[in-house]
């Protein structure tokens, strides 16, 4: 299997190496032409996501892939316009059944930052559509995507390797799933405006929660954010007016004192006649006083009851990975036996056309034979001896030079391959077989003479 999969990912190299060989959507139909012709390659795919760029392709029969990946690492090099010596040293490749097993981990999450994340799949079936229609996808790497991608859904079918949130901001909103039965009804009060409060209210619309209020010392900032998601922005000081309407409360902020006091919360509660509140308190220092957990109705956790959370459904992600493993393994494997068998193929179609065409003509000759009035039990005698010597003549060449060569491999092979028992007793060679070995009635005697 000619295939080659090379590039850098968020264990490879910095942030600052990635952004730059990454491909813009509208460079990448560009990109695969020129990778195709530079790199004299016959298919290729271009996948580029933030954490990383990797080009998976097809080189033709008898090429040494590994200098085939230094020729795509020159060519990403000149195409991003940077050194080929400084992105050799973040750059990896994978070869053969190796680069087949990589694709399928990339497209199962099993190779990303976040373990078992599902967007990747999504981002590689991208990639292989965007091939096809440039055009640089045949056969062969359609047949191996297509067998990839049905890994890949095994992988998600049949472990729980995506189940469990592995982000503080994911299992802060997984939490709420668990105390409220139905998200879509209830109000969420988000505090901050930075990138993990981004990341909650992303997970919340995800989760159904369709109120969202952010409150920020900077209206500005809160306005931005909250024009993103169609939520309502506010002042940190309107929080008190927010909270008594507030089902879920997350805050992450970079204040150094608490923004939410026992006092303000138990005056919340009392409007809410009762009613639960889940608050998390992801910032450190604390938001929320640690005080507001001593409050009937309210659901306090802190960023290190998440981080226990998240530790422990990173363990059960990463027991379910060896179990995706296995069943990459399996699904390479099983892959690999295919396309052995497919390239078997031709070679028996050629065999039987081959063997057609022997029959044929001795068939031919057979019937002229009885046209010319010949004796019809003589002629399919010489008919059946003339088409197997023709049909043995090619294997008994070739175990004639395996066996000059010491070849006791090719000779084993060649057993299983004609059918012939392994332990078969050796009988006297009658005339035709020394015919066929082409060893005369003299070399057989001197053997026997020899032998006594």
């Amino acid at each position: 299997m000619n295939l080659i999969a090379l590039g850098i990912n968020h264990n490879s190299a910095a942030v600052e190496v990635r952004e730059r060989v990454a491909f813009a959507p509208e460079q990448v139909n560009e990109a695969l032409a020129d990778c195709c012709s530079a790199a004299q390659l016959e298919e290729v795919v271009i996948l580029s996501t933030c954490n990383r760029t990797e080009i998976y392709a097809l080189a033709p029969a008898r090429t040494v892939l590994a200098d085939k990946a230094v020729q795509l690492i020159d060519w990403m090099a000149n195409y991003h316009h940077l050194s080929s010596d400084e992105l050799r040293q973040s750059a990896y490749h994978h070869e053969g059944e190796s680069a087949l097993k990589h694709i399928a981990q990339v497209a199962a999450g099993l190779d990303s930052m976040v373990l078992g994340e599902p967007q990747i799949f999504g981002q590689l079936k991208s990639a292989y559509a965007v091939a096809v229609e440039s055009g640089t996808v045949g056969s062969e790497l359609s047949r191996l995507f297509q067998r990839v991608f049905s890994i890949a859904k095994r992988v998600r079918t049949d472990t729980a390797i995506g189940e469990n949130p592995v982000s503080v901001a994911y299992a802060a909103v997984d939490l709420a799933g668990h105390i409220f039965s139905d998200l879509s009804q209830c109000r969420a009060l988000l505090v901050g405006a930075g990138e993990t409060i981004e990341l909650v209210t992303r997970h919340l619309i995800e989760a159904g929660v369709k109120k969202i209020v952010i409150a920020n010392r900077t209206l500005g900032r809160a306005r931005e954010l909250a024009q993103k998601f169609g939520a309502e922005a506010v002042l940190l000081a309107e929080i008190p007016e927010q909270l008594p309407a507030s089902d879920i409360v997350i805050t992450s902020t970079a204040s150094q004192l608490p923004i939410l006091g026992k006092g303000a919360v138990e005056q919340a509660i009392k409007v809410r006649k009762h009613r639960p509140v889940l608050m998390v308190d992801i910032a450190v220092p604390r938001d929320i006083e640690a005080q507001v957990g001593e409050l009937r109705d309210v659901y306090l956790y802190s960023v290190d009851d998440l981080r226990e959370i998240v530790d422990q459904n990173m363990r059960s992600r990463q027991n379910e990975a060896r179990k995706a493993d296995t069943m990459i393994e399996e699904g390479v494997r099983s892959f690999v036996e295919d396309v052995r068998q497919l390239a078997a193929v031709d070679a028996v179609k050629e065999y039987r056309a081959m063997a057609e065409e022997l029959r044929q003509g001795e068939l031919d000759k057979a019937l002229r034979a009885i046209a010319r009035g010949d004796d019809p039990e003589k002629v399919l005698s010489q008919f059946s001896r003339g088409l197997t010597n023709k049909l043995i003549h090619a294997p008994t060449a070739g175990l004639k030079q395996a066996s000059a060569e010491g070849r006791a491999d090719h000779l084993r092979s060649a057993r299983r391959l004609l059918g012939i028992a392994e332990t078969a007793p050796t009988a006297p060679a009658d005339d035709d077989t020394r015919d066929s070995l082409g060893i005369s009635v003299d070399d057989t005697d001197h053997s026997r003479h020899t032998l006594q």
